[in-house]
C-alpha cells in the first residue's frame, strides 16, 4: 500500500522520499520466505513535527517483560482477531502502548515484510503521518516504560551513532538518544528507514560498543557473518530481513490503496 502523489503533497521531502522508495527498503536477506505458521505482526513508524522538529515515535519496552525487556521499539505487536491487518494492528497496537489516536493519524504505506526466522514471526512496518500530533502517554506499564518523541535531527547525528556488541556475539548498529540505546531490530529496521529517506550521514563503524545486561537464552544465529551465534530473542531484535516473496500476489502486506 502507498497513497498517492497529491496525498503526499505538504508532507516533509524525507517522508515523500520514504514512501517512494516503500517496496525497495534497504534491508539485507538473511532467511527465506516465510513460513505459513509464522505470526503475523505489525509495527507503526509515526513520523510527525515535534517540538524539536521532525521526529518519529519511539517506546521502551516495560523491564519486566519475559521477551525484549527494556528495549526501545516502534509501537507493535502481534495481530489479532478482527484487525485489519497489517495497518489495523498498527494503529491498535500504537494506540494501546502510547495513547495514539488512529484518527489523528495519517498511513502513507506499508514496507516489505520482515521475517524473524528464529521465533517465525512476520512483521510488517507501517508508514504514517501524524496528522493530529498529542502528547504521548504509556499505556499498560507491565508492557511499556516510556513514550518518547525523538527528533530525526539526533537519530541522524554521527555523534549518536555507533554499533553495539552483545555478550553473545551479535554486533549491529545503535542509536544512543532520548536517554536510550537503540539497537537490535529496531536500529536496523530505524537505520534502512532513515536510508530510504535520504537522511542518514556518514558515522564511524569502527565504534563499537558493549551491549551490557541484556538476557541471551537458547543459541540462533547473527546478524554478521563472523560472530558467533546468539539466542533467538537476541536474533529476532538484531536483524530485521525482507521475506523473498515480499510483495508477492495474496501478501499479507498487500491492503487496500485509497
Amino acid at each position: 500500500m502507498t497513497v498517492s502523489a497529491g496525498e503526499l503533497a505538504g508532507l516533509p521531502e524525507h517522508v515523500q522520499r520514504l514512501v517512494s522508495s516503500a517496496a525497495q527498503l534497504p534491508l539485507r536477506h538473511r532467511h527465506g520466505p516465510a513460513s505459513d505458521t509464522a505470526r503475523r505482526s505489525a509495527v507503526l513508524i509515526l513520523f510527525g513535527e515535534g517540538p524539536g522538529g521532525p521526529d518519529v515515535l519511539l517506546i521502551e519496552k516495560s523491564p519486566h517483560l519475559r521477551s525484549h525487556a527494556g528495549q526501545p521499539a516502534f509501537p507493535g505487536g502481534g495481530a489479532d482477531p478482527g484487525d485489519d491487518y497489517p495497518v489495523g494492528t498498527a494503529l491498535r497496537e500504537a494506540h494501546e502502548e502510547a495513547g495514539v489516536d488512529p484518527a489523528g493519524v495519517r498511513v502513507l504505506a506499508t514496507l516489505p515484510e520482515l521475517f524473524l526466522g528464529p521465533s517465525d514471526n512476520l512483521v510488517v512496518p507501517v508508514v504514517g503521518w501524524w496528522d493530529d500530533p498529542r502528547d504521548v502517554t504509556t499505556g499498560d506499564p507491565r508492557e511499556v516504560a516510556r513514550v518518547a518523541r525523538v527528533p530525526l535531527a539526533e537519530l541522524v547525528d554521527p555523534a549518536n551513532r555507533f554499533r553495539v556488541r552483545h555478550p553473545a556475539g551479535y554486533v549491529g548498529p545503535a542509536f544512543g538518544v532520548a536517554g536510550m540505546v537503540v539497537w537490535g531490530f529496531t536500529a536496523g529496521l530505524l537505520e534502512a528507514v532513515l536510508e530510504a529517506a535520504g537522511l542518514d550521514q556518514p558515522w564511524d563503524r569502527g565504534d563499537v560498543r558493549p551491549l551490557e545486561a541484556v538476557p541471551a537464552p537458547a543459541a540462533a544465529g547473527g546478524e554478521d557473518p563472523d560472530v558467533d551465534p546468539v539466542d533467538s530473542d537476541v536474533a529476532d531484535r538484531a536483524a530485521p530481513t525482507v521475506a523473498d516473496d515480499a510483495g508477492r500476489p495474496g501478501s499479507p502486506r498487500t491492503v487496500p490503496g485509497s
